[in-house]
């Protein structure tokens, strides 16, 4: 199969799994007694996150547990199980098909720590704020005690913890690069962005008699695996490493920033000689270019010249190669694991080819050594279309926290519990921000019918409801139905930002859609 994956479905077209018959649910169960309440001696998936369950759209695990009750699939929950023993894990029995494990609406060492490193007092996604029921990296955790609990059980994980950790990482808690999370996880895939797509294909594949590791041709999904039968292109044939350039200060003085900047062009022409010593700092390295250097004919990076006491030179230009390869057989060969420990250049190259690698109309596979195993990353997924939008976020939450917590405030709910969201994606790219990254570009919009008939939805059924919707939007604002003006550009566009460092030309920035849908929602 190509990496590329086949044609996407709609999320509506798949035949539904026999166990529809046991109708919906009022809430996923989360034991044994719920299970029998609704008539189930077994769960087809079993849904492991580190937040309370709170069935709302808000939250991804309620998006995917619903999706896949849709599809006729009988989900559980285990939400923020004690991860001291395998024991919780097997509360609700073995599942026939998979775990799906995810940390929750937020990265695991972002909820419990401050930016201080020290451990936060609340959490927001607990009943009652308590803090202290997760753990650490908590993806890895619960994969390795669902393992424990059923070894012969597929595991995926998803999520944005696992999204934005598929790949070799700076992990800012522990001061050191670690590797991807699919290898400490021991999972058996990986799905990241949105995942509706993915989750979907794999339930039904799954019931359908495949195997786990038969399922290696799905976008938005990452797993390991050996690399043969593919056409492979070294990463530096797309993008060539180059020097680290200080950052300029943002809070400088107009004459420092001046200097700073004539200080690089005076580097850049070799009238002064590039900064450093025997480690290099980062920051400090400022190659001179290699005349007759060719696109992807990379030189000595700055940390491999510091090992070896050599002068260094690096290609810094920007270029491309291999325009005619067979994109469905191709997969792009990154720095290894090793590597971007080593070297904070090819660090930045691998992240680098990460984001030029983010468009779903023009990515290729990716592959990273760890060791003596590949990880390989399919192209990302298809965005939702507002059909398949619309579906998702019309399924029938309860749109409440599960009864089990009684009468406790979860405070991420109390936030959200009148917020409707009309869209996903942002095309900001801003390089402090993970929703470019996890959800793409491309913003994915819903209809006003559906946005309308939620509204009416929660007038008419969720309690405490004063007449006041909190919020219309999504991740990001006021990007609601704003696209490319061209679908053929949009697919061969790699910019990682459409408004960034000017505001492409391309962009169509008429808010009259979302202005519309204000004054229908009043």
């Amino acid at each position: 199969m190509s990496a590329a994956a086949t044609a996407f479905k709609d999320l509506t077209s798949y035949r539904k799994y026999w166990a529809a018959r046991f109708g919906v649910a009022p809430f996923l169960p989360m034991s044994r007694a719920e299970m029998d309440q609704l008539g189930w001696d077994s769960c087809d998936v079993i849904i492991v996150t580190g937040d309370a369950y709170v069935d709302h759209p808000s939250f991804g695990m309620a998006i995917m547990g619903r999706l896949l009750e849709a599809q006729g699939f009988r989900v559980g929950m285990i939400a923020q199980p004690d991860w001291q023993s395998a024991e919780p894990f097997k509360q609700l029995g073995r599942p026939n098909l998979f775990f799906g494990i995810t940390a929750g609406n937020m990265d695991s060492m972002v909820n419990r720590y401050t930016s201080d490193k020290r451990i936060r007092s609340d959490d927001a996604y607990t009943p009652g704020g308590a803090g202290g029921k997760r753990p650490d990296r908590s993806v890895v955790v619960y994969a390795q005690r669902a393992r424990e609990a059923f070894k012969d059980v597929p595991i995926v994980i998803g999520g944005i913890e696992a999204s934005l950790r598929r790949i070799a990482h700076f992990d800012y808690w522990s001061e050191k690069i670690r590797r991807s999370v699919l290898l400490d996880a021991k999972a058996d895939l990986l799905v990241f962005g949105n995942a509706e797509r993915q989750i979907c294909e794999i339930a039904h594949r799954l019931a359908g008699g495949e195997t786990i590791d038969q399922i290696n041709d799905l976008r938005g999904t990452a797993f390991v695996r050996k690399s043969h039968d593919f056409i492979e292109i070294d990463s530096t044939h797309i993008d060539a490493p180059g020097r680290l350039n200080p950052p300029i200060d943002p809070y400088a003085m107009e004459p420092e920033i001046r200097k700073a900047n004539e200080l690089a062009a005076a580097v850049e022409a070799g009238e002064v000689a590039p900064a450093g010593n025997g480690d290099i700092p980062v920051g400090a390295f400022a190659p001179t270019l290699a005349k007759g250097d060719g696109p992807g004919e990379v030189q000595p990076s700055p940390g491999s010249a510091a090992k070896s006491g050599t002068a260094a030179e690096v290609v810094v230009k920007f270029a491309r190669r291999v325009k005619s390869e067979d994109r469905d057989r191709s997969v792009i060969r990154m720095p290894s694991f090793e590597s971007v420990t080593e070297d904070p250049v090819l660090y930045a190259h691998a992240s680098r080819i990460l984001h030029l690698e983010a468009n779903p109309g023009n990515a290729r596979a990716l592959v990273q050594r760890h060791g003596d195993l590949d990880v390989w990353l399919n192209p990302p997924p298809v965005p939702l279309t507002t059909k398949d939008m619309d579906f998702v976020y019309e399924l029938p939450y309860a749109r409440r926290p599960h009864p089990s917590y009684g009468n406790a405030e979860i405070p991420a709910y109390k936030m959200i519990k009148f917020s409707i969201a009309i869209q996903r994606g942002c095309f900001g790219g801003c390089t402090f921000c993970s929703i470019t990254e996890h959800e793409g570009r491309i913003i994915q919009n819903r209809s006003e019918g559906s946005v309308l008939r939620e509204i009416e939805k929660i007038r008419d059924e969720v309690p405490g409801f004063t007449g006041v919707i909190s919020d219309l939007g999504g991740p990001t604002a006021n990007m609601y139905r704003i696209a490319c003006k061209s679908k053929e550009i949009e697919s061969a566009c790699r910019k990682p930002s459409c408004v960034y460092p000017g505001i492409c030309p391309n962009l169509n920035t008429d808010h009259s859609a979302l202005i519309n849908l204000y004054r229908k929602a009043r």
